[in-house]
C-alpha cells in the first residue's frame, strides 16, 4: 500500500515517473501471476444469447455482478504497460470503456471523452453508425479537434462493429491515432480491422466460447 501512495505522488511531480511505473510493475509480476484474478473471472463469466450471439457477462464487459477492484488493478496496470500514451486525449465508448479509460485519466494525468449514445447538439458533434453482433445504434463524438493525438480505449473487440465506426470517423475528423487498447479479444474482429484499416489493436487477452463457457487461447 505504501509503494501505492508514493508512486502516485511521483507520478505527478517528479520526472522519475516512468521508471517508477516499471519498478513497480516489475514487483506487482513477481507477487501476482500475469492478470490471474481477471483470467479466473473471465473463466467463471455467464454466457447469454441474443439470437445468434453469444455474449459474454463478466465485471469487466457489464459491471455486473460487481466489479473486484483487484481484477481491476490488474487490468490498468497491463493496459499502462503496453500502451503509448503520448497523446492529448483518451477517449472510449460507452458504457464499459469509462470504467477503465477514468482511472487511466488519474494515473496518466491526460483527459478523457466518452463516444456517447446521445446525441448533445454540440458544436463539431460527430455521429457514428455502430453495428455490433447483437445491436445498431448511433454514437456521437464531441471534445475531439483536429490535429489531436487520441488513444482509443475499450473493453472487447468482437466483430470490431464499434471500432471501425469509432475510428473512421477519427480519421475523417484529421484525429492522429496514437494507440488502440482493448481489454478483450473475441471472434476475428480484430484481425479483420488490422487487415482492412491498417490499425494495429494491442489486447490483452483473447477467448472463444465452447461449450457455453469461456476459453482462454
Amino acid at each position: 500500500m505504501l509503494l501505492r501512495v508514493v508512486f502516485q505522488d511521483d507520478l505527478r511531480r517528479t520526472p522519475q515517473a516512468k521508471s517508477t511505473r516499471q519498478c513497480l510493475l516489475s514487483e506487482h509480476r513477481i507477487t501476482a501471476p500475469m492478470l490471474d484474478r481477471f483470467k479466473r473471472s473471465l473463466e467463471s463469466s455467464r454466457i447469454v444469447r441474443m439470437g445468434a450471439y453469444e455474449y459474454i457477462v463478466s465485471p469487466l464487459t457489464d459491471g455486473i455482478p460487481q466489479v473486484d477492484p483487484a481484477v481491476l488493478r490488474e487490468v490498468l496496470d497491463r493496459i499502462l504497460e503496453i500502451g503509448d500514451f503520448k497523446c492529448d486525449l483518451l477517449l472510449a465508448p460507452e458504457a464499459m470503456g469509462i470504467p477503465l479509460v477514468a482511472p487511466l485519466s488519474l494515473e496518466l494525468g491526460i483527459p478523457f471523452t466518452v463516444v456517447r449514445e446521445r446525441r448533445y447538439g454540440l458544436a463539431q458533434e460527430v455521429s457514428v453508425e455502430q453495428v455490433t453482433g447483437y445491436s445498431k445504434c448511433e454514437m456521437f463524438i464531441n471534445g475531439v479537434g483536429e490535429g489531436k493525438r487520441v488513444v482509443i480505449v475499450d473493453d472487447i473487440v468482437s466483430t470490431g462493429g464499434t471500432l471501425e465506426a469509432v475510428i473512421k470517423a477519427l480519421r475523417s475528423m484529421r484525429v492522429q491515432l496514437v494507440d488502440v487498447i482493448v481489454v478483450i479479444e473475441k471472434g476475428g474482429g480484430r484481425e479483420r480491422l488490422e487487415n482492412e484499416m491498417g490499425v494495429h489493436i494491442k489486447t490483452l487477452v483473447r477467448i472463444e466460447i465452447k461449450e457455453g463457457k469461456v476459453v482462454l487461447i
